[in-house]
C-alpha cells in the first residue's frame, strides 16, 4: 500500500489528469498488475507477439507511435527501441517504473495525452470530443501505430464521471468513444496494431457463465488476426467465488482487416475461434 501511495503523489500528471482519476487508475492497474502477475503472463506475451508480427515486413522503421503504452508489461519496448529510429509512448500517466524502463532509450520519448479526448467534454461542458490520435499519429515518419489495449479503456473515466456524480451521460457516449478511436486509427497512414478486449464473462467456480458485458459498447469489429482469453480478475481478485476473463482480440494491420470486412460484404463475416482460424 505504501508503494501504491508513493507512486500516486509522485506520479508527474497535469492537475486535470489527476481530477478526471487517470493517476487514480493508473496507480491501481500497477496494484493489480502485480498480484494477478503469473494470470497475465499469457496475455501480456501474446500482446507482444502480436506487436512483433505487426513489425515484420514493414519496408521502413522510422517512428513507432505505441498508444497506451501504460505500465509498458505487454510493450517489447527493447525491440521497439532497437528497430526504430524514434518510439514515442502515449499515454495519460508514466508512472516512475515505466519512465525508468524508458529511459534507457535514447530514442524513446514519452508523450502525455488525454487518448480519449474527454477531458474537455467533462471538465469545460464541451459537446465534442477532442481528436487526440490523428495528430499524434499522422507525422510522415509514422511507420507503426500500436493501440495496445487501450480502446476498451477510453470509456470508463468518462462514464464513471457521469456516475459518480448523478449527472446523466451524454446520449451514447461510449459507443461514441470507441468509434472515434477506431475512425482515428482507420484514417492513419502507417501501418497498425491493434490489440484490445472486447467481451468481458463473468466465471463461477463451476466454470458458467454468470455475467457478460460488451466492453465495445455495441461497435462491431472486423474478425480478427489472433484471439485469446485474459484471465483478467482470478478467484479472489475481486470475489471469491467469481472470475473476470476478457476476450481479446489482436489485428497485426488493421487496414487489411478492414479492407477484409469490406469486401465480404455485410452478413459474410466469417466466424473466428481463440487462435483467429474460422471454425
Amino acid at each position: 500500500m505504501l508503494r501504491e501511495w508513493v507512486l500516486y503523489l509522485t506520479a508527474p500528471a497535469p492537475l486535470a489528469f489527476r481530477r478526471l482519476g487517470y493517476v487514480r487508475e493508473s496507480v491501481s492497474l500497477y496494484s493489480r498488475s502485480r498480484r494477478c502477475h503469473t494470470a497475465w503472463r499469457p496475455h501480456l506475451e501474446a500482446t507482444r507477439a502480436a506487436i512483433r508480427e505487426a513489425m515484420a515486413g514493414l519496408s521502413r522503421r522510422r517512428t513507432v507511435v505505441v498508444l497506451g503504452s501504460g505500465l509498458l508489461d505487454d510493450i517489447p519496448l527493447a525491440t521497439l527501441a532497437e528497430s526504430f529510429a524514434q518510439v514515442r509512448l502515449v499515454d495519460a500517466v508514466h508512472l516512475w517504473p515505466a519512465r525508468r524502463a524508458a529511459g534507457r532509450y535514447r530514442n524513446v520519448e514519452r508523450v502525455a495525452r488525454d487518448l480519449g479526448g474527454s477531458a474537455a467534454l467533462l471538465l469545460r461542458g464541451e459537446t465534442d470530443l477532442h481528436d487526440a490520435v490523428t495528430p499524434l499519429c499522422s507525422g510522415p515518419d509514422v511507420d507503426l501505430v500500436i493501440s495496445a489495449n487501450l480502446l476498451s479503456q477510453v470509456p470508463i473515466l468518462p462514464l464513471d464521471w457521469y456516475d459518480e456524480r448523478g449527472w446523466p451521460e451524454p446520449p451514447d457516449l461510449g459507443r461514441r468513444l470507441v468509434s472515434a478511436h477506431l475512425d482515428a486509427l482507420g484514417q492513419t497512414k502507417a501501418r497498425v496494431c491493434l490489440v484490445t478486449d472486447t467481451v468481458e464473462i463473468e466465471l463461477d467456480r463451476e466454470d458458467r457463465e454468470t455475467d457478460r458485458l460488451d466492453l465495445m459498447h455495441g461497435v462491431a469489429l472486423p474478425p480478427p488476426d489472433r484471439c485469446w482469453d485474459w484471465d483478467l480478475a482470478p478467484f479472489g481478485e475481486s470475489s471469491a467465488d467469481r472470475r473476470l476473463v476478457h476476450r481479446v482480440q489482436a489485428y497485426t494491420d488493421w487496414h487489411r482487416a478492414l479492407r477484409r470486412q469490406a469486401s465480404q460484404g455485410p452478413g459474410k463475416e466469417k466466424a473466428v475461434s481463440r487462435d483467429g482460424d474460422g471454425f
